[in-house]
């Protein structure tokens, strides 16, 4: 009787596992499935700015196609622009070290086409430094920047796209 009672255990153990497994893996396919998917979609206007355009143009598009936002047939359109600004200061009262500091700036308009009107505005800035070489012949310098740059547009880019939402596409402004 002892030897069923322990079958009759495991068994029912063995059962009770089968059970929390199966709970866990509904509960991680249906966080799965709740995916976002946005009805929206957006389209990319040209972005002026030379390179820097450029940039902030295939970060954004990026962006957008990995949540599936991205048509270029939206008549939800971003226009945008950055700018790069650059300025020497001295961090410490001995001036050993000087430093560079560079700050981005987005402005992000998304206009649809169909009611002639600006849905959305977004502005930002960011900035970060380096310790800047001593001569302007280091390499460095200028890797520096144009890393710096590229790290502050990409972080731009993606909290533009994380803060869209399909209740913010309401007309501002009649154009």
């Amino acid at each position: 009787i002892k030897c069923k009672i322990k079958k009759l255990q495991k068994s029912l153990m063995f059962k009770i596992k089968l059970l929390i497994l199966l709970l866990i893996s509904y509960s991680l396919a249906s966080c799965i499935s709740n995916k976002r998917e946005n009805d929206f979609k957006i389209s990319i206007a040209y972005i002026g700015g030379e390179y820097d355009g450029l940039v902030l143009s295939n970060l954004l598009s990026s962006q957008l196609n990995n949540f599936g936002m991205l048509d270029k047939n939206s008549s939800y359109e971003v226009q945008a622009s950055i700018s790069h600004s650059q300025n020497l200061y001295i961090t410490n009262i001995d001036n050993t070290s000087d430093r560079e500091k560079i700050d981005s700036y987005v402005d992000i308009k998304i206009y649809d086409k169909e009611l002639k009107c600006f849905t959305h505005m977004y502005s930002e800035t960011i900035s970060q430094f380096y310790i800047l070489a001593s001569s302007d012949q280091f390499i460095s310098n200028s890797i520096a920047v144009e890393e710096i740059k590229f790290e502050n547009t990409e972080y731009l880019a993606k909290k533009f796209v994380n803060n869209l939402s399909d209740e913010a596409f309401a007309c501002n402004e009649q154009k």
